[in-house]
């Protein structure tokens, strides 16, 4: 956060922390360049980028090194699937947080957010080796 206000960003709620408290946080005017911008965010923390074309924001969310999940909001089902293939990430939650996560769904990244996939089946398949015994009795 306080790279974020470094490199011109502000403020608008929260961005206090006691010990290992941090306060929801969320931030405007944030540059590009910001770690905030780059890594991934393991805490209540948002950052606000406006955008007019649909493009241009898919275009920011495509450019960093990470991509776990992401979430939409929209009423449209073709502007949510047009989102949602166009977005590198894992999993891509409409009308919902980024956080959501349900066991028997495949869950996990691209990119420098991890290989493979979680989840009851998934996880079993990802850390399996399959291997072939044949006998001649």
């Amino acid at each position: 956060v306080q790279d974020a206000i470094d490199h011109g960003g502000s403020v608008l709620a929260g961005g206090d922390f006691n010990g290992r408290f941090f306060e929801p946080t969320v931030l405007d005017n944030v540059s590009p360049e910001c770690r905030i911008s780059k890594e991934e965010v393991f805490g209540p923390v948002v950052a606000l980028y406006p955008f007019t074309e649909v493009s241009d924001a898919i275009s920011r969310a495509n450019d960093v090194d990470y991509g776990l999940q992401a979430g939409l909001f929209t009423s449209s089902l073709g502007t949510a699937h047009h989102i949602a293939d166009a977005l590198h990430c894992g999993g891509v939650m409409i009308n919902d947080s980024s956080d959501y996560r349900v066991d028997a769904m495949p869950f996990g990244g691209v990119r420098g957010s991890g290989l493979g996939r979680e989840g009851v089946v998934h996880a079993i398949h990802e850390m399996t080796e399959l291997k072939t015994y044949c006998f001649n009795l």
